[in-house]
């Protein structure tokens, strides 16, 4: 049976923002859109968001998931048995830590006693997945160059950058689009530009998506507050898209 948009948003438990978007790249196209606009999505549908959402809990970027998806040689179940594989091989270290962090309690209630070595049992800091997926999309020169860039931050830039997140999650409660939300996103773009690089209004827009779809990024910024990602996501489309007239 078919099903809306809004019908599989809230079955799967993603946006419909997401899922437009999805259909914008082609990553994820309904099998039907109805003469009045609506996007229908098949059984053949769900399966592939579910492999796409399989790929995107292992970090694996959308443009990745687009090109292998769409080849011909394309196996749904070897790439489920190689979701499973490498799942259980997370899993397995999530067990690690939880049992360093039950071992690290009854250590500090007195009742074990803990090497130095057990402390650190089940961390793994052997690669960094944010930086190898810069790497995988904009090459190794460039996220050298932006990773010097911020090392040589001063203290006062790190700060400003701080305090840009924390007006923003002071503000988002009120639309993406009101001009309270676009002149505090105005000074993210500018403090991107100045500090991190050139972005067009593009790359701003769709840095803004990725504060979204990649669920490592959406982690990072709602500490500052639940939902500021998605508020920043709409707010820096708003701009891109308004600057861009």
């Amino acid at each position: 049976m078919a099903m809306k948009v809004k019908e599989l948003a809230d079955l799967v438990g993603i946006s419909v923002r997401t899922l437009h978007y999805y259909d914008e790249i082609g990553l994820l196209s309904p099998e039907e859109t109805t003469e009045s606009g609506y996007r229908l999505y098949s059984d053949e549908n769900l399966e592939m968001l579910q492999q796409i959402l399989f790929f995107r809990e292992l970090g694996m970027p959308l443009k990745e998931i687009k090109q292998m998806t769409s080849s011909s040689s394309f196996d749904k179940q070897a790439a489920l048995r190689q979701h499973q594989k490498m799942l259980i091989g997370k899993r397995s270290q999530l067990d690690k830590l939880i049992n360093t962090v039950d071992k690290t309690i009854k250590h500090m209630k007195g009742e074990i006693q803990m090497t130095d070595k057990e402390k650190f049992e089940g961390f793994d800091f052997s690669h960094n997945p944010y930086e190898e997926e810069a790497r995988r999309r904009w090459g190794n020169e460039a996220v050298d160059a932006s990773n010097a860039k911020v090392a040589g931050l001063s203290k006062d830039a790190q700060q400003a950058v701080s305090e840009i997140y924390t007006k923003l999650a002071s503000i988002r409660s009120v639309s993406p689009q009101s001009g309270e939300a676009q002149t505090a996103i105005k000074e993210w773009y500018d403090c991107l530009n100045h500090n991190f690089g050139t972005y067009s209004l593009d790359a701003f827009k769709g840095l803004g998506q990725m504060y979204v779809d990649d669920q490592r990024f959406t982690k990072n910024i709602d500490q500052y507050g639940d939902g500021l990602a998605r508020f920043m996501c709409e707010a820096m489309g708003h701009f891109a898209e308004m600057k861009g007239k």
